[in-house]
């Protein structure tokens, strides 16, 4: 069902739904995709003839044929854009009715209105979250819920800057055909909102701003760029209004964080270091390399290892030698009944920020709003009245591609604790992704996909490469379907009656499919979304 040429729209229209997949935003969706949808597949294609490369023996180097750009001292992003000044903590989470309310609320800066890894793609989710969005803009997004609860948004000047995650390069749109194709989910998110929000949004004296995930190259923050000046061009609206956060998540990208500022320079409001699907990344480019590229347990791998150390360092460097500014990691502990684990967790939080505004970044990143005011007042202590740490050059920081891939060095051992913690954190949280929650408290952290992808790549990394555990235990087949099913029952004892409700057998088939596949899937989002509605 579709008024738009060769567009149509196969999900149920729900109440409201109208008023965001309008002829505008459909006929920008077609222009989009008409026009880059064959450069995105291409993209995606180098991605595997990457892999296959490293595979081979390859390795991952700064590139050669962009020495000029990285070489050349004179360019520099566009300065920083209204609301996007003083970035210092930032909020994370999805875009539904509640958590838009409570995300404005927290206090925070900026709030990451999040449409990918903290999000299902369920096709309510992905019409919902720019309704919401837009309901928070004109103020008519104050509810009451079952209980009698009500939520209304503080004063304009004390809400956050909203700034939208949309889906990655990789991830389809199976509910919106265009000319009998579906479409991507990154543009369709980057269409649904701009259309919907983004001259709102120039009116209040801001603008449509982004966050750009899992680029793997400068090639595709291009696309990007293209895409922004297409769509700016299409609405009328002027170029450079637009202004997007690149997240450092894949290990490839590592390597051109540069040349991702240049290709983005007049849209570009910096670069996040995004801790967890880096890690995951890593294990994903060199999943076949052996004991040199072999991870022990994910919770031991601290900010402060050598090769994380050496791309968060690199970023700061990067950022601010181009006037751009550096966005902290994901600190995903929330607030516990538990005085011991409240504590802990506080500390936790203190610990990161201050070594991460020391380090000189300009804010990070939190996943609740009960932990925004402890990652205030690190930031606050040593940022004072100042917005940023943009004239922090870091000009002491010299990163090379060996730092970045040493790691080697990183201490610690595979458990078989920490096998259970993937096999355990991996299943609960994609029987809450599939059920259309992508944000999941979980042994007091709030998890999102990449917690997911990490998990069932750690356990599919040491099966495929021989890993013994410090107790002397081989990882086999065998072992991985023991602990599941062990796992499986302490999950199904915790939950009583309520798991029944669930949808734990297609959760743990699917974790099992990902991580004993005798080939490694790339994203595990991928299939997941083939099993949704």
């Amino acid at each position: 069902m579709s008024t738009v040429d060769g567009v149509e729209i196969t999900g149920p229209m729900g109440k409201r739904f109208d008023e965001v997949l309008t002829p505008q935003a459909l006929e920008l969706i077609a222009l989009l995709h008409r026009e880059f949808n064959g450069r995105r597949l291409e993209r995606l294609q180098a991605r595997q003839e990457r892999v296959r490369a490293l595979a081979a023996g390859g390795t991952l180097d700064f590139l050669p044929e962009t020495e000029h750009i990285r070489s050349d001292d004179s360019w520099r992003v566009a300065d920083p854009a209204p609301g996007l000044v003083d970035r210092r903590v930032e909020m994370t989470g999805p875009t539904d009715r509640k958590m838009t309310i409570n995300a404005l609320n927290s206090g925070a800066r900026v709030w990451l209105a999040d449409q990918e890894d903290a999000n299902s793609p369920l096709w309510e989710n992905v019409v919902n979250g720019p309704l919401n969005l837009m309901d928070s803009i004109d103020r008519t997004i104050d509810f009451t819920n079952e209980q009698g609860k009500s939520y209304t948004l503080k004063p304009d000047d004390e809400l956050p800057t909203i700034v939208v995650r949309p889906r990655g390069w990789h991830l389809p749109e199976k509910h919106i055909l265009v000319d009998g194709q579906q479409t991507s989910g990154s543009l369709v998110d980057f269409a649904l909102y701009l259309s919907t929000c983004g001259q709102k949004q120039i009116d209040r004296g801001q603008g449509p701003y982004f966050y750009l995930p899992k680029m793997e190259s400068h090639l595709e923050a291009r696309l990007w760029n293209d895409a922004f000046n297409l769509a700016q061009d299409h609405l009328g609206i002027p170029r450079g209004t637009i202004r997007a956060t690149c997240l450092i998540e894949t290990y490839p990208a590592a390597f051109e964080m540069e040349e991702i500022l240049y290709e983005l320079r007049d849209h570009s409001a910096g670069l996040n270091a995004g801790r967890w699907d880096y890690m995951f990344s890593v294990i994903k480019m060199f999943r076949t390399r052996g004991k040199d590229f072999t991870l022990p347990d994910r919770n031991s791998v601290t900010m402060t290892v050598p090769f994380m150390r050496a791309y968060t360092e690199l970023l700061v460097r990067t950022c601010h030698k181009r006037g751009a500014h550096a966005i902290g990691g994901m600190s995903a502990f929330i607030p516990s009944k538990d005085p011991k684990a409240n504590e802990f967790a506080f500390n936790k939080i203190t610990e990161d920020k201050t070594r991460e505004a020391h380090d000189g970044f300009d804010g990070s990143w939190v996943a609740h709003p009960g932990m925004v005011q402890t990652a205030m007042d690190v930031f606050d202590q040593v940022l004072g009245e100042r917005p940023n740490q943009l004239d922090k050059l870091r000009e002491d920081v010299s990163v090379t591609a060996a730092q970045l891939l040493d790691v080697k060095s990183t201490p610690g051992q595979a458990t078989e604790a920490g096998l259970r913690a993937n096999i355990s954190v991996g299943i609960q949280y994609v029987e809450s992704w599939l059920r259309g929650s992508g944000a999941a408290g979980i042994n007091g952290l709030m998890e999102d996909a990449a917690t997911a992808e990490i998990s069932r790549s750690q356990v599919w990394q040491w099966l495929h490469n021989g890993v013994t555990l410090a107790d002397g235990q081989q990882v086999s087949r065998e072992l991985v379907e023991q602990v599941i099913e062990e796992e499986m029952g302490k999950i199904r004892e915790a939950r009583g009656d309520a798991f029944a409700a669930g949808r734990w057998d297609h959760a743990r088939a699917l974790f099992t499919e990902m991580a004993l596949a005798d080939e490694y899937p790339d994203f595990l989002t991928v299939p997941a979304y083939e099993r949704m509605p």
